[in-house]
């Protein structure tokens, strides 16, 4: 005989297919805002190749060419550069720090080239950190310490780069019929951004990248034609430039050539650090890439490589370019009292361009190219930080619902949450970048270094089976030791500014995450079923039906109460002593099986009776389990609710923190009444019972 049985049942058939139901009015209007959703097969779908992964992942990058010059500038101007006799100093440390950021730029890409190929399927700072560096007495700490020095990073990018673009725009000289916009109104303008770039994240990562490459590209041809009219213009085509429109006047009205008061200081090593600090806002958002390889067509990492390598090329020659323009036009940027002068690329353009007359488009168009990639900078951030979030949910350090993708296979509460947490520092700060800048680029500075060191470590572990490791982790520790370099001059230079903030809030977030991870990791100790004993007698079973009064939602109730367990019983709180007669009259009329106990409250309180009985049964059957039925009739319209009590929900909210109660909610669905006659019965008004019985006191 053969030791395979099988079973003698007929396998079920499968269900017919039902029809999907009509859409609510909310469902349609959510559908028509985020587009079609996608099934989960679509994935492939939503990769996206070199020429849209350029924008999507490069934009905060290319962008921060349109403030990083500006940065400089507001440094040195402040120490007196700005004027002429100092002309020549003011050019030449532009120049210089702009070079070595440059520098350190093409280090940064080369170390990020070695990450790419490292960790083919994405290597964040956070992966490389937690892979690699683990100390002893904690050794998910260096990788928590980068995950929360880029999501504040990543916050901070969306605040700066939406508030940056909506400088630009304040500049505008607009017409008479556009004066309506008032772009002066920073936060306004801001908040309504950060909405637009939410929702559009939320349609879709490819979606938002087909949509913003041509703002990206736009902006990339803007910056070069200027440049190169800037720089050969004249010599080759006799372009002439307009250089009424490089401010040289500094907040008080004196000029480069009249300076009143205005003297040179003293020139020092901190001056100049501090400059170098304020443009290394130009180096964020080069890391996105190596955060989102995932995301890119096969092959990942070559693509993703390669397109590292072009935003690094972009990303130094704009900067270099634009520094360049502002010493040769004498770019003065001041800021004071919360007032500024026009953006730098704003006056480069207009010099440029002029703001009147044939070429007054080019200028336009420069402008609503900057102030849109400015804006959409911040969708790098819109990838990264639901990417990196999702991460840290998987490994249990945030909560599991930040790993859900929504139905347009994106991370839709990050993204949510990123919005979230922008607007709220854009209201904090009023929408000004100058006081936004000082919070930037210390989180972006403590991954680089974190996860460059974590690749030396890396490459020394696979010393035996990678040939040439040593050139790899030259590169990646050449990296290291630029960033940390870099890092220490941000927290001593930029400290006094606020980014003391930012250095608190990462301890505060390393502490959060472990809370986090030591309750996800107690929670699956208590679950697991290693030594689990099952209970040798079977669980028995009380089951309570709450009755408010007597109704069809009631029998209904009754009905489920039955069908579960042989010992019901129903539960009345006595709150108007002159109706609890007519009830029991009822109960006896149309109930016969089931005992009616009367809960007396004095005090009319409904949960407290209640607890007490729960209490009384426990002792009298301590091994029993009691399930409490609640019934609870849904009106057919929505705002039917608020015209009813919420005790059930009051009931549910109660009973959820006691361990010996299991809670069932029944609903009945209104419906017009067919027959008259049970209708009439439960209301009738006869004549009052002489005696109470299931009275508990």
């Amino acid at each position: 005989m053969s030791d395979l049985q099988t079973s003698s049942k007929e396998p079920t058939p499968p269900l017919e297919p039902v029809p999907p139901p009509q859409p609510s009015l909310l469902k349609r209007f959510i559908r028509v805002l985020l587009g079609r959703p996608l099934t989960s097969s679509q994935i492939g779908h939503t990769l996206l190749p070199k020429f849209l992964a350029l924008p999507v992942f490069s934009s905060d990058a290319i962008s921060s060419v349109a403030y990083a010059t500006q940065e400089i500038l507001l440094v040195l101007g402040g120490a007196g550069l700005w004027i002429s006799s100092a002309q020549s100093r003011y050019s030449h440390y532009t120049m210089l720090i702009t070079t070595l950021i440059v520098v350190l730029l093409a280090i940064v890409v080369a170390s990020y080239w070695q990450t790419i190929h490292g960790y083919p399927n994405g290597g964040g700072s956070y992966i490389v950190a937690k892979d690699n560096l683990k100390p002893r007495f904690m050794p998910d700490l260096p990788g928590l310490i980068a995950a929360s020095a880029l999501l504040i990073d990543y916050v901070l990018t969306v605040a700066v780069s939406i508030a940056s673009g909506v400088q630009n725009l304040e500049s505008l000289p607009l017409p008479p019929w556009l004066q309506w916009l008032h772009f002066d109104h920073l936060v306004l303008w801001c908040l309504l951004f950060i909405g637009l770039l939410t929702l559009a994240n939320l349609r879709g990562l490819k979606e938002s990248g087909s949509m913003f490459a041509i703002f990206t590209y736009g902006f990339v041809i803007m910056c070069y034609l200027m440049i190169f009219l800037g720089v050969f213009g004249h010599a080759f085509f006799g372009w002439h430039v307009h250089t009424k429109y490089a401010n040289q006047r500094w907040w008080d009205g004196s000029t480069a050539q009249s300076p009143g008061a205005h003297t040179v200081g003293t020139i020092g090593l901190f001056l100049l650090l501090n400059a170098f600090a304020n443009g290394c806002s130009a180096m964020t958002g080069t890391e996105a890439v190596s955060n989102g390889i995932p995301a890119f067509r096969e092959p990942k990492s070559h693509n993703a490589a390669w397109t590292l390598v072009y935003m690094g090329i972009i990303l130094g020659s704009i900067l270099l370019g634009i520094s360049y323009l502002a010493v040769k036009f004498h770019v003065v940027y001041w800021e004071h009292a919360g007032q500024t002068a026009p953006a730098v690329i704003d006056q480069i353009s207009g010099t440029v361009f002029g703001k009147t007359g044939r070429w007054q488009f080019l200028y336009w168009a420069t402008q609503v190219f900057t102030a849109a990639i400015l804006v959409l900078a911040a969708n790098t951030s819109f990838a990264d930080f639901p990417r990196l979030s999702s991460i840290l949910a998987r490994d249990r350090y945030m909560p599991k619902q930040m790993s859900n993708l929504g139905d347009k296979l994106v991370f839709t509460n990050g993204i949510l949450l990123l919005g979230l947490f922008a607007a709220l520092l854009i209201i904090w700060k009023g929408g000004n970048v100058d006081a936004l800048i000082p919070l930037y680029a210390i989180g972006v500075f403590t991954a680089f270094t974190l996860s460059q060191a974590g690749m030396v470590v890396h490459w020394y572990h696979l010393r035996k089976v990678v040939r040439g490791w040593q050139v790899k982790a030259f590169f990646n520790g050449l990296g290291a030791i630029a960033t940390g370099l870099v890092f220490i001059d941000l927290i001593i230079e930029k400290s006094r500014e606020g980014a003391w903030i930012v250095v608190v809030l990462v301890p505060l977030m390393v502490y959060l995450f472990k809370r986090i991870h030591a309750h996800y990791e107690e929670v699956a100790r208590l679950l697991t079923l290693d030594n689990y004993c099952p209970p040798k007698e079977p669980q028995k079973n009380i089951v309570l039906v709450l009755v408010p009064t007597l109704h069809r939602g009631v029998m209904q109730a009754l009905e489920y109460a039955r069908s579960i367990s042989s010992d019901c019983r129903a539960v009345h709180v006595c709150i108007d002593p002159e109706e609890t007669p007519r009830l029991i009259q009822r109960w006896e009329q149309w109930v016969h099986d089931v005992p009616l106990v009367i809960l007396n409250s004095p005090y009319r309180t409904l949960i407290e009776p209640i607890m007490r009985y729960l209490d009384a049964i426990h002792l009298e059957r301590p091994n029993t389990t009691i399930t409490v039925v609640i019934p609870e009739f849904v009106p057919p319209k929505w705002w039917h609710a608020f015209l009813h009590g919420q005790s059930a929900a009051r009931l549910k909210l109660a009973l959820l923190g006691r361990e010996d109660v299991v809670v069932t909610n029944v609903r009945y669905f209104l419906h017009p009444c067919e027959e008259s006659t049970p209708a009439k019965m439960l209301h009738d008004q006869a004549p009052l019972p002489q005696h109470q019985t299931g009275v508990v006191k």
